[in-house]
């Protein structure tokens, strides 16, 4: 005579499954953990560049962030420019595919910009991280402060999405005449919760840059500008990091009707950003600062 083997309980089974279901769980976590650096910073997107900048006039530059990386960036020079800006850019692109761009920004605005590739990207060595990119920003700013003859505190930072992040955490170390946030976040880990709710990225994610906090003490000019329908950044992001800016003066905040992340910036942008960088006060050169060699 067989007997009929027992007949699993129904909270067996469910046990069995919500097991299962935590274990494939924690393997996507530990992956999206071991995958944060590419995921935060995808190198591998950047397209091939015109590293000849398509005979647009610029000094090509090669210097060295404080613990040795060797970074390149492009100086563009204006005659006589109502600004020095050090451009912080955006994830997935290096200064070879920037340059019609940042001849336009010189000529558009009059300004001297000085763009450069954080560490990973372009011809810039190393490794990134946020530790080491926002060492590469304070290097930049120091590099056109030099090559200015003006103090740190007189060179306008210039920070786009990811650049942002950098440019905020720069100013808040160095110093700066103003700050132009363009399509950037409260925090990383915002965004990247906004993305992917159901990972743990409030609590294990490393590259955190986390602006909302360090803008809270920031004082000088603020001009922010934000697409209404940013799917990279919610705009949501955008207006929490403005407000924790309310020490800021000669505060501006430019939302750009459905623009996009990557979309084309509209006029409005263009005007309010000219009219921001012809209120700031008159800078005269630091004396006895020496240039360094471009």
């Amino acid at each position: 005579m067989q007997l009929n083997s027992p007949q699993p309980r129904p909270w067996h089974l469910l046990w069995r499954l919500l097991r299962a279901f935590a274990i494939a769980y924690l393997i996507v976590v530990v992956i999206a953990m071991l995958l944060e650096t590419r995921l935060v910073y995808p190198v591998h997107m950047i397209p091939q560049g015109d590293w000849q900048a398509g005979g647009i006039e610029h000094t090509d530059v090669t210097f060295s962030s404080s613990d040795g990386t060797r970074l390149n960036g492009w100086y563009f020079q204006d005659r006589d420019p109502q600004a020095y800006v050090v451009y912080f850019h955006g994830n997935a692109v290096d200064i070879a595919g920037l340059a019609p761009t940042l001849d336009s920004m010189r000529d558009r605005f009059h300004i001297s910009i000085f763009a450069f590739d954080y560490r990973g990207y372009g011809r810039s060595q190393g490794r990134p991280n946020q530790r080491g990119l926002i060492a590469d920003g304070g290097a930049a700013q120091q590099w056109l402060a030099r090559r200015a003859h003006l103090p740190l505190d007189r060179i306008v930072l210039w920070g786009r999405s990811l650049g942002g992040g950098v440019a905020v955490q720069v100013a808040m170390e160095q110093g700066t005449r103003a700050l132009i946030l363009e399509r950037t976040f409260s925090s990383m880990v915002d965004v990247a919760a906004f993305h992917d709710p159901w990972l743990p990225v409030r609590l294990l994610m490393r590259n955190r840059y986390n602006s909302v906090a360090r803008i809270a003490h920031y004082q000088g000019p603020l001009f922010q500008a934000h697409g209404s329908a940013d799917e990279v950044v919610p705009i949501a992001s955008a207006k929490r990091l403005f407000a924790a800016a309310a020490k800021a003066h000669l505060r501006q905040f430019i939302i750009m009707p459905n623009v996009t992340h990557n979309g084309p910036a509209t006029k409005d942008f263009y005007t309010s950003l000219g009219e921001f960088l012809h209120k700031l006060p008159d800078v005269e050169p630091a004396s006895g600062v020496k240039p360094s060699t471009p």
